[in-house]
């Protein structure tokens, strides 16, 4: 029997047949020693390919080459599942693991709005830390009730870490730049800025440039705002803000009336987790994790392939 045909065979045994390796041995004449040797090189040429399937399960490889890769703290990427409807919920589930096991636990955490954090608030366990501060990180007050919406993402996060919201009573854009001036002047709005700019923990998400976006729905921005947006080069929104793939603001008229923690405070904050999950958010997941402004990604593992690309 050629080395190749015995390395099937000892793959076969142990994991079709659950034999032991004394067994395999036996069986075959020879040591225990080499059907351990040909187990590990079975796995090292993908004769046999070993895959944790669970909702629950992450692709640590990938993980580690996002980290090297990108400069990152951590990263956590979960497999792809069949059904493409199910990629939030699975990357929401990682999401709110990892923040319940974060450590130091958040004191104070920022948190953007939309879909995808309402998935996260809504898959958080009861007592999934002990009197933390919720701050809303960017405007998100709306005549449209849609589900997603900010004070509903601080509140639950909040109610379920045994602490309490901090709602930043704003649109996410204003009509005009006076306006916009006029309410972060006001002493309660201005402390909940600069509670929000000082939060230790950043939760947030980005959004893709598309008609599809959280502003056109909420009636903030028109679809042909946001076509003249990509026509400027912008891959999406990060806290209201539009940004190209550089990481730079491409509309500042636009921008002085955006109202939240800008994109500076953001990059200087010790801990800043940007979750992200679908192929729509592709190009702003990118510009966000190579611009330095994550330290910690949670994404899908078909994200994550793309990230690493070369561009």
């Amino acid at each position: 029997m050629d080395d190749e045909l015995l390395m099937v065979r000892v793959a076969e045994l142990s994991y079709d047949e659950n034999k032991t390796q004394d067994e395999i041995g036996a069986l075959l004449g020879i040591s225990r020693w080499k059907v351990g040797r040909l187990l590990v090189q079975a796995r090292e040429l993908g004769i046999v390919r070993i895959e944790i399937v669970h909702p629950r399960a992450r692709r640590l490889g990938l993980e580690r080459a996002i980290v090297e890769r990108f400069g990152l703290r951590d990263a956590v990427v979960v497999p792809a599942p069949d059904e493409q409807d199910a990629v939030l919920e699975r990357v929401a589930r990682a999401a709110a693991d990892m923040l319940t096991a974060l450590r130091p636990v958040p004191r104070t955490l920022a948190v953007s709005w939309g879909r995808t954090l309402t998935a996260i608030a809504d898959a958080l366990p009861e007592g999934w830390t002990r009197g933390v501060t919720v701050v809303q990180a960017n405007g998100g007050v709306s005549l449209n009730r849609r589900a997603g919406g900010a004070a509903s993402v601080a509140a639950t996060i909040a109610q379920r870490g045994g602490g309490q919201a901090v709602l930043l009573p704003s649109p996410a854009i204003l009509e005009r730049v006076e306006t916009k001036r006029a309410i972060e002047s006001d002493r309660t709005v201005a402390a909940i800025l600069e509670q929000a700019a000082g939060a230790n923990t950043f939760l947030f998400t980005a959004g893709p440039a598309d008609a599809g976006s959280a502003h056109v729905e909420n009636g903030y921005l028109t679809s042909d705002d946001i076509a003249e947006l990509v026509r400027r080069g912008a891959v999406g929104d990060l806290l209201g803000r539009y940004i190209d793939a550089d990481g730079n603001i491409v509309d500042p008229r636009l921008d002085a009336r955006t109202v939240g923690v800008g994109l500076d405070q953001l990059r200087a904050a010790p801990r800043s987790i940007f979750v992200t999950a679908g192929a729509a958010k592709h190009d702003i997941a990118r510009t966000v994790v190579s611009n330095g402004l994550c330290s910690i990604l949670v994404t899908d593992e078909s994200t994550a392939r793309e990230l690493l690309e070369e561009k």
